[in-house]
């Protein structure tokens, strides 16, 4: 990594247009139930999108070995190979039963760092976590009560912890989770999918959410870390394994599933950057809407060296332009 030349220029600004066409074409089958589909669409969108990013990108967070869906498989060479050598994260749609539905809340998400930087789970699908964003960042702890961690939140924003609300993936295996935050005392923000636009929204004071608790996927995390990263807020996470099979690959691997990993152990890089499109409408981006003659979209990108975010919102017209998907 020493020898290699480091990002210079935001790369986010060019990932945006990567998800505004995964986008575009996922919510092309916004609705009709077929969540392969939605799949197939937004990486097809995103790997030809991706030819054209002046980078030479390795795909190390890729979506497919954990759904058994279409993807951009791990170790993918992505970028037209020229510029700043780099690791890639890439969720085409983080939310894709959500988009199947009709749903709120799904994202086209990609995420760059300098090669060598971001954290390999490998067949480690699984992460518990807790995320929050900068006024709480350095005070919570995720091998602390659910209960200790409230109350440092609500004391650094300020708040009673009655009024600290926790998103919080509802699945089975976080049934703990709620139930401790409801002997708390504390509310509870419940989502169906997408657990990266969760921890980015405790970054956003006006998400209506604060802090966010859970076991959710492995490559989230480390795309939800580029993010932070950039805005400043704190994630943990510990490998989350499901299975004896699991446990023993971790010990191959020599991958201690005591460790706690921090935002930077996730990412280590000062040059991280993050770009997510919405495709349905959620708290965080607005979804795509199509008008006679184009789309709309609406982005967010975001760079850690200068803390910079940007929301965008963009026309595309499909009469300038070869329409995706």
């Amino acid at each position: 990594m020493a020898d290699a030349p480091r990002p210079d220029r935001n790369l986010a600004i060019e990932l945006v247009r990567v998800t505004e066409g995964a986008a575009i074409a996922a919510s092309r089958h916004m609705g009709r139930g077929d969540k392969i589909a939605v799949d197939q669409a937004a990486v097809d969108a995103m790997r030809k999108m991706l030819s054209s990013v002046e980078v030479d990108g390795v795909v190390v967070i890729g979506e497919g070995e954990k759904d058994e869906a279409p993807m951009l498989f791990n170790g993918e060479q992505v970028g037209d190979g020229t510029g700043p050598e780099v690791d890639v994260a890439v969720d085409p749609v983080d939310g894709t039963t959500l988009t199947s539905r009709g749903a709120a809340g799904a994202l086209a998400v990609i995420a760059m760092a300098e090669r060598g930087s971001m954290f390999a789970p490998g067949s480690l699908v699984y992460m518990d976590k807790i995320a929050v964003g900068e006024a709480a960042a350095g005070t919570i702890d995720i091998e602390a009560p659910v209960a200790h961690n409230l109350s440092q939140v609500a004391k650094a924003l300020g708040k009673e912890v009655s009024d600290v609300a926790a998103v919080i993936l509802d699945r089975p295996r976080n049934e703990p989770y709620m139930q401790a935050v409801r002997d708390a005392g504390a509310r509870i923000h419940l989502i169906t999918d997408g657990d990266i636009s969760g921890a980015i929204a405790t970054a956003k004071s006006d998400s209506g959410v604060d802090i966010l608790f859970g076991i959710g996927g492995s490559p989230e995390a480390v795309t939800a870390a580029c993010a932070m990263a950039a805005v400043g807020g704190e994630i943990q996470c510990k490998i989350w394994p499901r299975n004896d099979e699991e446990r023993q690959y971790a010990a191959a691997e020599g991958i201690d599933l005591d460790r706690v990993l921090t935002t930077r152990d996730l990412v280590d890089s000062d040059h991280t950057f993050f770009a997510a499109t919405g495709v349905t409408t959620g708290d965080l981006l607005d979804g795509v809407t199509f008008t006679a003659d184009g789309a709309r979209t609406h982005s967010v990108v975001m760079r850690s060296r200068t803390g910079t975010v940007r929301f965008i919102d963009a026309f595309h017209r499909f009469d300038r332009r070869e329409p995706i998907g």
